[in-house]
């Protein structure tokens, strides 16, 4: 598989262009590494718009689900640092998801994503679930590396701004295209999921900032 982990943090966010340097320095030097560290995760991916909703997306795999509600990663959330508490009081348009990677296929990673945000109805995942598998595959398309489908966990799947208000979408799902050309990967979220008979709520394309594995700590 290209994730190795089944658990997978997503978040995104927009920010105030004077808030913005200091924003980058801030996820650079402290909170991927701060993140990364944490016991069970594996590592983070740091992404930025090429054409997308929010400006910034962000992806870290950990070794399981249950990582993703352990008291390791509470006690993070619990203790920010006061520089962490400025930007992220600060986020506009935010985003959080806490999911299950159910499927992930193709070989190795790209610098350009494609995101496809879905919304299966509640009553009919399995049948969304086995009519998405097909489409996960990469093949012999070019420019594209691979393909992975993340569950969310509608519970886990809340805002640090807010956890307390319901999220009516904590619940989709997201499929994460790897690829080597953002023009390929474009054409692939343009195409190839909308005919898949399953709501498609928002689509993204991104392309690599950097990446922080565990082991480069």
């Amino acid at each position: 598989m290209p994730i190795a982990g089944k658990g997978m943090l997503i978040t995104w966010m927009d920010v105030d262009p004077a808030d913005e340097a200091d924003f980058n320095l801030w996820y650079d030097r402290e909170h991927l590494a701060e993140r990364v560290a944490i016991e069970g995760f594996m590592e983070a991916r740091r992404w930025i718009a090429v054409q997308a909703g929010a400006k910034y997306f962000n992806t870290y795999s950990t070794q399981s689900f249950e990582t993703l509600s352990s008291p390791a990663y509470k006690q993070v959330l619990a203790n920010q640092t006061a520089w962490s508490n400025k930007h992220i009081s600060r986020f506009r348009n935010p985003g959080r998801v806490i999911g299950r990677i159910s499927h992930s296929r193709g070989q190795g990673r790209g610098g350009a994503l494609g995101v496809v945000r879905l919304r299966p109805a509640a009553d009919g995942r399995d049948a969304a679930r086995t009519g998405l598998l097909p489409l996960l595959d990469p093949g012999m398309l070019p420019g594209i590396v691979s393909l992975h489908l993340v569950e969310s966990d509608p519970e886990l799947s809340r805002t640090l701004t807010d956890p307390d208000t319901a999220n009516p979408g904590a619940a989709d799902w997201y499929v994460l295209i790897d690829g080597t050309d953002v023009g390929a990967v474009t054409q692939l979220v343009e195409s190839r999921f909308q005919a898949a008979g399953i709501p498609v709520v928002a689509t993204g394309t991104y392309r690599l900032l950097w990446d922080l594995v565990k082991g480069e700590l």
